[in-house]
């Protein structure tokens, strides 16, 4: 017995796929997502495979992808390969958050125990740890900041490199070279005004010098520095405090 395949509206695709009518009618109109099939009184019908296909994109919009890349990415003759590798950098995020999700549950339980003992010290702790929660996303914003100034200054780098190693016009790479020096250390002064550290061993918030800043060896979120309460030498985590505006 041979049963015929679903037919869905427009209404009823959007409710599917838990979106709004007007974004399946948007996905339309940008050739993406089209109608198997007109009803006589010209109604737009989806099939079973068009309503994959519709969650599929809403997948690769919730990965930050644009409307332009999903439409090249769909019509690409090799697109379960593309996908495909897409699902396994978005799964490796996932298990990353997981990561970090785990270490925060552990660190609050750590936490929860040491303040059933009634330590003082860790009351200090938790106070640092609320001052960095909380100034998160400021710090994050001058980490943005700061990139963007960095690709720029990559990319004029390797635009003038380039351009040496090619049409053999060096002057060009000099003049490049000397400006990113006195861009860079000005870029690091202004990071240096917005964060300070937390000693991993005290929990007391410093800032180092500039110079031992400037030349320390460092990670994404991390900075190798010597802590000016308790003199302990090692990698100090990154918080956010604008000079001037210390405790």
């Amino acid at each position: 017995m041979v049963t015929a395949m679903s037919k869905y509206t427009t209404g009823e695709m959007a409710k599917l796929a838990g979106v709004t009518v007007r974004t399946v009618q948007y996905y339309d109109s940008r050739k993406i997502l089209v109608p198997s099939e007109l009803s006589e009184g010209g109604r737009r019908l989806y099939s079973e495979d068009d309503l994959k296909r519709l969650k599929l994109i809403c997948f690769l919009r919730d990965i930050g992808l644009q409307i332009n890349s999903i439409g090249e990415i769909l019509s690409a003759p090799n697109m379960e390969n593309v996908i495909g590798l897409m699902l396994e950098q978005q799964l490796s995020v996932v298990q990353e958050e997981i990561v970090e999700k785990q270490k925060q549950q552990s660190n609050i339980q750590a936490l929860q125990r040491e303040l059933k003992t009634g330590d003082k010290f860790s009351l200090q702790k938790l106070d640092v740890i609320a001052c960095k929660v909380k100034n998160r996303k400021e710090l994050n914003q001058i980490r943005g900041k700061v990139l963007i100034f960095g690709l720029i200054m990559e990319a004029v780098e390797i635009a003038t490199l380039t351009l040496g190693i090619v049409k053999g016009i060096w002057f060009p790479f000099f003049v490049a070279a000397v400006f990113l020096l006195i861009f860079g250390v000005f870029l690091a002064k202004y990071f240096y005004h917005y964060v300070a550290y937390i000693c991993p061993e005290c929990y007391q918030v410093f800032r180092p010098r500039f110079s031992e800043f400037f030349f320390a060896a460092h990670t994404a979120t991390t900075r190798k520095l010597t802590c000016k309460a308790c003199g302990h030498k090692g990698f100090c985590v990154e918080t956010y405090e604008e000079m001037g505006k210390e405790q």
